[in-house]
């Protein structure tokens, strides 16, 4: 068990922050990007993601600090979440492709707005991707329970928020009033239930 708790640690402290870094190198620059297509975009972010997981291996043993032991409760906790995440990824994906996933309509050379995705869960919340990401890689990090993957999965948290809002100043910009409508009545994270069911009136692309 400790070995694979240290092979988990080992992917959340060298994994993480490559893909975290891949879209502070997307979102700012999209119009930059998009005169260079998905192709050679995604190739240069595949390099860049791969160097990064590279370089971060050298030096992991540093970045996990130290190992703070086996503990059940933080095991059962981070089952708890990673079966939160997996239920969300499995609602998630029945609307988002593995094309929209990776980024294709944003980087298309004219920017192809595509349609604002309302269905599913996209009816109780905006961003379960990065809700999915988030429970995911707290449940890595309480599971290996190494302290550099602690820290590096509590400074993960306001770096997707500031992705979310990213993203979201794409969206409006591409969208418009109609995003700004659907931003009014669907939180961004945590779902409001009601008694009565939501209704979505259009299924699109969004990343």
């Amino acid at each position: 068990m400790d070995k694979t708790r240290y092979i988990v640690g080992v992917l959340v402290v060298t994994c993480l922050p490559p893909g975290l870094l891949w879209w502070f190198l997307v979102h700012p620059f999209v119009d930059f990007w998009r005169q260079r297509g998905p192709p050679v975009t995604l190739a240069v972010m595949g390099i860049v993601g791969v160097g990064g997981v590279a370089a971060l291996a050298v030096i992991r043993d540093t970045l996990l600090i130290r190992d703070l032991g086996m503990s059940y409760p933080l095991t059962f906790l981070a089952l708890c979440l990673l079966a939160a995440s997996v239920v969300i990824a499995m609602r998630r994906s029945r609307h988002l492709t593995v094309r929209i996933l990776v980024g294709f309509p944003e980087l298309e050379p004219k920017g192809t707005p595509g349609q604002l995705l309302t269905d599913g869960i996209y009816v109780r919340i905006r961003h379960p991707r990065y809700v999915e990401i988030a429970l995911g890689t707290m449940a890595y990090a309480l599971f290996s329970n190494w302290l550099g993957a602690l820290i590096v999965a509590g400074l993960s948290l306001p770096v997707i928020h500031l992705i979310v809002l990213l993203e979201e100043r794409e969206l409006m910009e591409r969208f418009g009033e109609a995003y700004e409508e659907y931003r009014a009545r669907v939180p961004r994270y945590v779902p409001r239930y009601s008694n009565s069911k939501s209704k979505s009136e259009s299924s699109a692309i969004r990343s």
